[in-house]
């Protein structure tokens, strides 16, 4: 099974939190209690979306953390990589040579192809519509939601 790890999904959670009130310079300890997670979780969560550019940091007495750029700005893929690093499906979709059977693997083009489709459809969805919550029929049909992707000939 594909999934984010604990510590994306709560990044995610934190960002939707700073971005709900985008004004605002929020703590650490802040943003846990905003957010409902631990603050040493939070505290580690700020130093990669900062490195990343997601979140601006102030310090001192009234300092703390607000987003860097407007949340419609801020894609998923941008959180799960800030998180995690480039998205790849499997090895050999980020990195050419990590595989020892790469020349004869018939799979590697179809993986990267597969990559990309995810990589699109995380890029199409922001921060800002996450913070959106969808009306009750909408959220009741999601479930059975098929996401309409093409992939590309490569």
């Amino acid at each position: 099974m594909l999934r984010v790890t604990k510590l994306t999904d709560y990044a995610s959670v934190v960002l939707t939190v700073l971005a709900s009130d985008p004004d605002a310079v929020l703590s650490a300890s802040g943003l846990a209690e905003r957010a409902g997670l631990e603050a040493p979780t939070v505290a580690k969560l700020l130093k990669p979306l900062a490195q990343a550019g997601l979140v601006d940091a102030f310090r001192g007495v009234n300092g703390g953390y607000r987003l860097a750029r407007d949340a419609a700005e801020i894609s998923l893929v941008d959180i799960l990589e800030a998180m995690e690093g480039p998205l790849g499906m499997t090895e050999c979709s980020v990195h050419a040579g990590a595989c020892g059977i790469e020349q004869s693997c018939g799979a590697r083009s179809n993986w990267r192809r597969i990559n990309d489709v995810v990589a699109e459809a995380l890029r199409g969805v922001s921060l800002a519509d996450m913070l959106a919550t969808p009306p009750a029929a909408v959220g009741k049909a999601r479930a059975g939601r098929a996401i309409p992707a093409t992939l590309a000939a490569g």
